[in-house]
């Protein structure tokens, strides 16, 4: 293999992982953490919390959710939902408040989600 395409391939291995999903194996474990406070989930909408790459939602009255906040299309990071929709700017993807399910391409697969529980007033992953 010759000089350029040496660099070809590492040029394409360093463009691949810059893409890469960023889904929840790639973060520290939340598992016990308070990620949100429920005042700050608004029904039929939700919050995005930036830091730990996480969309935490409120679908119906009392029902929350969590999910992953890279879109796995891209991996780029989506938006606080609303609308009970959550939207990828990048390229258009929509996904599920209550499920996290792709219901608009390019994206096919899921959010990745976590379980969450209402503890006083704290949104806690179990």
């Amino acid at each position: 293999m010759g000089r350029r395409e040496v660099l070809g391939v590492a040029a394409c291995g360093m463009a691949l992982a810059a893409c890469g999903t960023g889904g929840a194996e790639s973060r520290p474990s939340l598992k016990g953490k308070v990620i949100a406070k429920a005042a700050d989930v608004p029904v039929g909408g939700g919050t995005l919390i930036e830091d730990l790459k996480v969309v935490v939602t409120q679908p119906t009255e009392g029902v929350y959710k969590a999910f992953s906040a890279s879109c796995t299309h891209k991996g780029c990071a989506v938006s606080a939902p609303k609308d009970n929709v959550i939207r990828c700017a990048c390229h258009g993807s929509e996904f599920a408040t209550d499920s996290g399910k792709a219901t608009k391409g390019p994206a096919t697969a899921p959010l990745a989600s976590f379980q969450v529980k209402l503890q006083g007033d704290g949104i806690i992953v179990v």
